[in-house]
């Protein structure tokens, strides 16, 4: 039989335990309540958008073998490898256009927005790095070699011939040169290893010189 003192005991503890989990309660209720008035975490602005740039693309022409100048606006980085990427882009995705003076097929014919200056990276282009060049004796400046990684389904794509083969590295060599005058040569990979030409007949062991932008001679 239980006791008074027992009874007087048990209605105590069973008090006391309302009581706490009454405060138990409130209190995760006033926490959750600081939480959500609390202010969020400011946001955290984009990078600034890059500013729009006048640029000079090279242009090649199948019909008569010749480079043409292309006056274009790109909103382009400050580092110079990151512009020389989107220039190329921009260049190979123009081969690309339906109304193209040297057109090329490949992953990226047909499709729209594809240069990396907007939605994503042009399929054509793997890599683009830019690597200072041996300072020769007398010379204050010994200017940058650009080594640009064409995609093995470009080369693939790649209409087959010295001609348009040669028109596709001078147009290359050409804008790059023309919007980043540091650039004094260029090498050509595939899908980052050396090929001995592009499609069958341009040479791609060789480093080629910024000065070398003369269209080839038609047969």
């Amino acid at each position: 039989m239980i006791s008074k003192a027992q009874r007087i005991l048990f209605f105590s503890m069973l008090l006391v335990a309302v009581v706490m989990a009454a405060v138990l309660i409130r209190l995760r209720e006033h926490a959750e309540d600081q939480l959500h008035a609390a202010p969020g975490p400011a946001p955290v602005s984009g990078p600034a958008a890059a500013p729009t740039t006048p640029v000079t693309l090279i242009i090649p022409n199948d019909a008569d073998n010749s480079l043409t100048e292309s006056e274009r606006s790109l909103p382009l980085p400050q580092d110079d490898t990151a512009r020389a990427r989107i220039l190329l882009e921009t260049l190979l995705e123009s081969f690309h256009d339906p109304k193209s003076t040297h057109p090329v097929g490949g992953a990226a014919a047909g499709k729209e927005g594809t240069a990396g200056s907007e939605t994503g990276r042009n399929p054509d282009i793997e890599d683009v790095f830019l690597m200072p060049v041996p300072q020769a004796s007398g010379q204050h400046e010994g200017g940058k070699m650009a080594v640009v990684d064409f995609s093995g389904s470009f080369a693939q794509s790649h209409p087959s011939g010295i001609e348009p083969e040669t028109l596709t590295l001078l147009a290359v060599i050409g804008t790059l040169h023309a919007n980043l005058p540091a650039i004094t040569q260029v090498r050509f990979l595939v899908d980052g290893k050396q090929q001995d030409t592009l499609a069958g007949h341009a040479d791609l062991t060789r480093v080629y010189l910024a000065s070398e932008t003369s269209a080839p001679e038609g047969r």
